[in-house]
């Protein structure tokens, strides 16, 4: 069995859950270590041995910095907690650095594996910070064997322009063993009026706000928003002050992953799948969870024109692109959504097949036996799957 030793910047990210679940589905033995966010709980996942390597906190990019140096000082303390690993999946850029430290344990070192699922803001900066980032991303990337990453526009973009290593696409997909039903687009049910719009998981862009908020105040009615997961507050004015002030727009709090996605997708018509957090770079590159958990559950997509999601819908042939947010366009479309426009969309969302949107057992084998490759051990489950 190929064990994988998983450094991460925040253990108890529901993300990293999930990709530990993945991995020991596909046959790993997994151990992990990495940071806690001081916002957060201590981690609860089902493995034998987590280690805990400092505390940081969100938005103070200083202060995860000071704790990724003294991890990296003081590798050789905490890294004895740990039996040579095959493979070293570092997930985020100061977890690779970290990586190369911890790597040096061992005679033969592990093979080293780069999960980046998001391009931060600071390594596309064209100044003197922004190229010093890059440059050492690139002197990381060298020994590195492999690079998970989640969308195709990440490689097209940024990657490939920093001398990555061979890359495997790993999509956000729904990975939600033993919740096999999926939801349906109410539209399919007769439920027609009004337009109801999602906006779920990781809320973060003021202007779709902002945008959601005008139209379904001018529509009246004909048109509402619900809003549900964890508000980024920082980048938003007042968010609980415009969401209780809103008409037609609510904050519905937040929700369990997997196990109500079904329901509060069948709830909505539309799934909003745009986002301006990082405008022209990271949200114009990535393919969100919420373009995922949406088209599985049967809501119709609406993505922005030049971005990876609207290449992605179109791809498919569903959902809805639009040149812009503007509140002129947003009440065009609205406005010309017939209850049998609405329908016939949701109906071409509802044909794909499932394995578009969700992750399965074969996915995780394949991954995994991947991995195995790299470090010359034979995966386990390849043989089954």
């Amino acid at each position: 069995m190929i064990k994988i030793l998983y450094l991460v910047p925040n253990l108890s990210d529901p993300a990293v859950a999930r990709r530990v679940a993945m991995l020991t589905l596909g046959g790993a033995e997994v151990e992990i270590a990495g940071f806690r966010r001081s916002d957060a709980p201590a981690a609860d996942l089902p493995l034998d041995r987590v280690v805990e390597l400092d505390i940081t906190h969100d938005s103070r990019m200083l202060q995860r910095l000071l704790a990724t140096l003294k991890a990296r000082y003081r590798v050789r303390e905490w890294g004895r907690d740990f039996s040579r690993p095959d493979v070293i999946v570092a997930r985020n850029l100061e977890m690779l650095a970290i990586a190369h430290g911890l790597a040096q344990l061992w005679p033969t070192p592990p093979a080293l594996v780069y999960e980046c699922l998001d391009i931060h803001r600071m390594m596309l900066r064209q100044d003197g910070i922004g190229r010093a980032m890059r440059a050492v991303e690139q002197r990381l990337l060298q020994p590195t064997s492999l690079l998970l990453t989640s969308s195709p526009a990440f490689l097209t973009h940024y990657f490939d322009k920093q001398g990555a290593p061979p890359a495997t696409l790993v999509e956000n997909k729904v990975f939600a063993t033993g919740h096999d039903g999926v939801g349906r687009n109410p539209a399919l049910s007769g439920r027609d009026s009004p337009i109801r719009v999602g906006w779920f998981g990781a809320l973060r862009c003021a202007k779709s706000l902002a945008a959601l908020d005008a139209v379904s105040r001018t529509l009246a009615g004909e048109v509402e928003v619900v809003l549900r997961g964890r508000p980024a507050l920082v980048e938003f004015e007042d968010f609980y002050g415009t969401t209780n002030a809103a008409s037609h727009l609510s904050y519905a709090g937040t929700y369990r992953y997997p196990d109500d996605l079904a329901a509060i997708y069948s709830d909505v018509h539309f799934v909003w799948a745009i986002d301006f957090f990082e405008e022209g770079q990271n949200s114009s590159w990535l393919l969100p969870n919420r373009l995922y958990e949406g088209c599985l559950n049967g809501a119709i997509p609406i993505a922005l024109a030049g971005t990876e999601t609207a290449a992605f819908i179109e791809r498919l042939g569903i959902g809805v692109v639009i040149p812009d947010i503007a509140e002129k366009t947003l009440l065009e479309l609205f406005s010309s959504m017939t209850p049998e426009l609405v329908r016939e969309h949701a109906i071409k969302v509802g044909a794909q097949d499932k394995r578009r949107f969700r992750c399965d057992a074969a996915e995780c084998v394949a991954l995994v036996g991947q991995l195995a490759r790299l470090a010359g051990v034979k995966p386990e489950l390849e043989i089954a799957a």
